[in-house]
């Protein structure tokens, strides 16, 4: 039988994300605070529902898990200039260590990911993955405005 490319795609993501887990959990934090993190470094000035939605996980989550990183002096909360009632996320001086460790691991968790690789490989496999990518995300959009059409 030969194997689906599905379940290719989705058994490779399953371990991806445990050896994310494991690494980042050496750091003494969860997955979805190692993620909010670097998400926090590369999309700043963003509400908490942004980052809920990034993050894939109920905004809710999102809270507790700032509250956390708030006390733990990680995260700053300001007041967003174009909406009183939201509140802006920042990184502070204190997690630019942190983030700079966990972006290190991930370096080389990609690196584990490619060994065997060559370098046209590895371009090419990203090309192929961004062409997926590109065609999952026109799946979702027709679905959505079927939905809404």
């Amino acid at each position: 039988m030969e194997p689906n490319i599905g379940y290719l795609l989705n058994d490779s993501s399953r371990l991806l994300r445990r050896a994310f887990d494991e690494r980042v959990r050496a750091l003494g934090l969860t997955a979805v605070q190692a993620r909010l993190l670097l998400s926090l470094d590369k999309f700043p000035d963003n509400n908490q529902a942004f980052y809920a939605e990034r993050l894939e996980v109920e905004p809710i989550t999102v809270t507790r898990i700032v509250d956390r990183m708030e006390e733990a002096g990680w995260i700053d909360r300001v007041a967003d200039p174009s909406d009183r009632r939201a509140r802006l996320l920042h990184l502070t001086e204190k997690s630019r260590e942190i983030v700079e460790k966990v972006r290190a691991r991930v370096n080389a968790l990609v690196e584990d990911m490619m060994a065997g690789l060559a370098a046209r490989e590895r371009q090419e496999l990203m090309r192929l993955l961004g062409v997926v990518a590109e065609n999952l995300g026109a799946d979702r959009d027709s679905l959505q405005e079927a939905a809404n059409g």
